[in-house]
């Protein structure tokens, strides 16, 4: 879950803008949002219908929107919104996204084990090993600068890596420690997140322009 705060408001044909006062990056198009604190009229659960860069001047009747592109904004999210126009003013409140990232499936991880005759059991932990490793790899992507869209996973290495961590928890399902050892012999250590699983992400350095 991402809060971001919220410092202008403004609502033209029916459309509302709320200006946030950090890039509310990585939301998208089409995500859900919900915006608490400003007023009555801005509040409530919405979908993001564009995230317009200048200021938004309204729509006309062929549904095209317009913008006024001597006046750049960033960090603004436009919503649909049936109310009376308001003028740009300073706000206060917050909008609220949890992210989903879909990248990889149990199936995924599944077919990487080799494990085709998994049970019931195996399969519904395989669901939350995938769901564990794309929440986990986003993040870390997040973290190291890439702006990664939730919903796709931005490339093939990318998605090898997330398969090959979401294995690496499946694979720790029962262990006392990190390796079950023999007796008289010592412990091995072992990591998810590899040096190949690093390097896969894109997260061994963070990412720069």
């Amino acid at each position: 879950m991402a809060v971001y705060t919220v410092k202008q408001k403004y609502l033209t044909d029916n459309y509302a803008v709320v200006v946030l006062l950090t890039n509310a990056e990585p939301l998208e198009i089409g995500q859900s949002f919900t915006v608490a604190g400003v007023d009555a009229t801005f509040n409530g659960t919405y979908t993001v219908y564009e995230l317009p860069q200048y200021y938004f001047t309204g729509v006309n009747d062929e549904g095209f929107f317009f913008y006024n592109y001597e006046v750049p904004i960033a960090n603004q999210v436009l919503y649909a919104k049936t109310a009376d126009n308001v003028n740009i003013v300073p706000a206060t409140g917050t909008l609220t996204t949890s992210i989903t990232c879909t990248w990889i499936t149990a199936g995924q991880i599944e077919d990487w084990l080799g494990i085709g005759t998994a049970t019931a059991a195996d399969t519904a932990f395989l669901t939350s090993c995938a769901s564990a490793a794309n929440a986990f790899c986003f993040r870390r992507r997040q973290e190291n600068g890439w702006i990664d869209s939730p919903s796709s996973v931005p490339s093939n290495d990318v998605s090898l890596g997330v398969i090959m961590y979401g294995a690496a928890l499946y694979r720790q399902r029962g262990a006392i420690t990190d390796f079950a050892s023999f007796d008289g012999l010592g412990t091995g250590n072992t990591f998810g997140l590899s040096p190949m699983v690093k390097q896969l992400l894109g997260i061994d350095r963070p990412q720069v322009a």
